[in-house]
């Protein structure tokens, strides 16, 4: 497959949920960067997170990469078709599409309130699908891109007060295989990731005001640790980039082993 460094030089990425420190979409941002793509980053109303990121990204960006920033807020109709074009109309060509926007239920299934759902289902789901159909006409004009969903474990398994949640990551992951079996022939490749856990903002707060959690949570956890966002990273800069673009339609479990039981 030859060698991967240096694959997105010229090539433009847009990331959604980018504005978390210690965030996967901060993460993938910062690996796209250090290889040369320009950036569009996209959050919700974290115009301080959102710009300390994009910071960090423009300090790895080598020759002539670009960060731009856009707040939306994708649980709202047209916000991400808005996304898209305020992306293209920065830099008039998008290579890849990430939809790593999401939000989780800490909610008991039978108290969950209409509001909550539609939240959930807006962001995790709605979001992807809309931004995914509204980045097609320019990838086709190009002649092709890459579209990559972060899912989650929670799509392939259960867990207590993740009844919305788990639904949508399977639903996110459902939707890979479809736009993938439609759009396949035009060289728009989706695939999809889905991480386990991860020392994410929301772990580490975990971690920090619960003492047992490390050790209950890596139980289940083959590789006998948390996942690091640097490796959900490494992973969206394999599908951004590789030639093996006979996978398609393809969700890759990064869990630590946590699916295996």
């Amino acid at each position: 497959m030859g060698n991967l460094d240096g694959q997105l030089v010229g090539k433009v990425a847009v990331i959604t949920g980018a504005s978390t420190e210690k965030g996967l979409g901060d993460a993938i941002g910062r690996r796209y960067a250090a290889e040369g793509a320009s950036l569009f980053l996209a959050a919700e109303g974290t115009a301080d997170g959102l710009a300390k990121v994009s910071e960090e990204c423009r300090k790895l960006c080598p020759g002539n990469g670009v960060v731009e920033t856009g707040l939306f807020d994708l649980s709202k109709p047209d916000a991400p078709e808005a996304m898209i074009a305020a992306a293209v109309a920065k830099f008039g060509r998008i290579d890849v599409l990430v939809n790593n926007a999401g939000i989780r239920d800490h909610v008991k299934f039978g108290d969950f309130t209409r509001e909550e759902f539609d939240k959930i289902v807006a962001v995790n789901v709605s979001a992807a699908f809309f931004a995914s159909q509204a980045v097609l006409p320019t990838m086709r004009e190009q002649g092709g891109g890459r579209i990559i969903h972060i899912a989650s474990q929670m799509g392939h398994i259960t867990f207590d007060n993740r009844a919305v949640y788990g639904l949508t990551k399977a639903a996110l992951i459902h939707l890979t295989k479809t736009m993938a079996y439609e759009l396949g022939r035009e060289n728009i490749i989706v695939n999809a990731i889905s991480p386990g856990p991860v020392l994410t903002q929301p772990i580490l707060d975990r971690l920090e005001n619960d003492p047992d959690y490390a050790e209950t949570r890596t139980s289940y956890l083959r590789s006998g640790r948390f996942g690091k966002p640097e490796e959900v990273a490494e992973l969206a800069y394999y599908l951004a980039v590789t030639d093996a673009t006979y996978m398609q339609g393809t969700d890759l479990l990064i869990d630590g082993g946590y699916t295996t039981h």
